[in-house]
């Protein structure tokens, strides 16, 4: 019997996978368990359906993920730090400082787990941090440390 899986089944394949089990696996422990569909032609093109839908969201992602990439390599973030002797700051600038001045002074919303700082931002002067805005977009963001 060929089914159409709803979710990932550790022995038989992936959500969204055509398979063929046997009829008795299929009717107790697929079919009961909500874990796939008989795969009849409503079926089979519910599934087309998705999959066209699914590919056209994630190409509205990856469209707007390289316009808001554009955006930020175009901008830069200033932040202001207590700095002792020698221009060296009391801490350096974290990924979740970043974040709330980007919010701040250019109304974009970015998590702070999508900003890398490769190394700590100790010192006064200006950075470059990558901001992975998608699996395929990665952006440069330019950080302005600043003393006070």
């Amino acid at each position: 019997m060929k089914v159409i899986l709803i979710q990932d089944v550790k022995s038989l394949g992936k959500a969204g996978q055509i398979v063929d089990v046997n009829d008795g696996y299929a009717r107790n422990f697929v079919l009961p368990k909500k874990l796939g569909l008989e795969a009849t032609s409503k079926n089979l093109n519910d599934l087309k359906l998705k999959k066209q839908h699914d590919d056209k969201v994630a190409a509205e992602n990856l469209a707007d993920a390289k316009e808001l990439a554009k955006k930020i390599e175009a901008i830069a973030v200033n932040t202001k730090v207590k700095v002792g002797e020698g221009g060296r700051s009391f801490g350096s600038v974290s990924s979740k400082e970043i974040s709330e001045e980007l919010e701040k002074q250019h109304s974009i919303k970015i998590d702070k787990k999508k900003i890398v700082v490769k190394d700590a931002i100790k010192n006064i002067g200006t950075y470059t941090v990558s901001v992975k805005l998608h699996p395929e977009v990665t952006a440069s963001l330019k950080v302005v440390v600043e003393g006070m």
